[in-house]
């Protein structure tokens, strides 16, 4: 068994004498671990770290087996994310996300072909791609089978004035529906229907509260796992940015 392919390093574990187990998220094969022999030694350590795209090569004996994995760098997010923390919290949840969210070895050609771009483009400033990822967590659940309906009001079925999210069906809710039930559901920010809409940090808080709310509950709460710390963290940067002093948007 054996496979050439991009891939975007999720994490890699130490392993033995220098060695790792690194996990990849792939167009083809998915979320596919393997061992990296002296993956976790000076002369590559920098290479597996989560975030970065590479050209990985992965062979085992048998289809079941964890495999040897041996890969060369194509674009390294992680060193140039380290300087922006938010580009780092950005990085740091989106890969843990994947990590902990995606079935191992089933194929998501969408999150991948979602992902890949916005890590391409994380070095220009996080803040022009953060947008870009709220779509990914809205993907991502969208693959996993907890798609949202943000297009129409879920009573009405009109396409305009949709202000608020049901939590409990995730189904979008025009104004006037909402406002009698407005403190029990998830306020919905334009952008995450509309990408062409601008948006800033206050929007990004609003959003991240809406996929968090069914990643928590759906992705993560069905198999009895917390939201990853990754992601909590990223939340709450973007909280401290869409305080009053920084609600202008970009």
């Amino acid at each position: 068994m054996e496979w050439t392919a991009p891939g975007i390093v999720l994490e890699a574990r130490p392993l033995g004498e220098g060695g790792a187990v690194v996990t990849l998220l792939t167009e083809e094969h998915g979320r596919h671990g393997g061992l990296a022999k002296g993956g976790a030694s000076r002369a590559q350590a920098a290479l597996w770290l989560p975030g970065n795209l590479v050209d990985a090569h992965w062979v085992a004996r048998l289809a079941d087996q964890l495999g040897a994995l041996s890969g060369e760098l194509v674009h390294p997010t992680a060193a140039l994310a380290m300087e922006d923390p938010l580009a780092l919290a950005l990085l740091s949840s989106a890969c843990t996300v994947a990590a902990e969210a995606l079935p191992e070895r089933e194929p998501h050609p969408a999150v991948f072909r979602a992902l890949v771009p916005i890590l391409a483009h994380l070095q220009r400033g996080a803040e022009e791609v953060v947008p870009d990822y709220l779509h990914w967590e809205v993907l991502l659940l969208s693959e996993l089978g907890y798609g949202l309906d943000l297009a129409r009001c879920a009573m009405t079925g009109d396409t305009e004035g949709l202000t608020h999210v049901s939590p409990k069906s995730g189904r979008a809710a025009r104004a006037d529906i909402a406002a009698p039930y407005a403190d029990r559901m998830l306020p919905l920010p334009p952008f995450l229907r509309d990408a062409s809409l601008p948006s800033g940090p206050a929007d990004w808080a609003a959003a991240l509260r809406v996929t968090g709310h069914f990643l928590a509950r759906d992705a993560f709460g069905t198999r009895h796992r917390p939201m990853p710390a990754a992601r909590e963290a990223l939340a709450d940067r973007i909280a401290t940015r869409a305080e009053p002093a920084g609600q202008a948007p970009g």
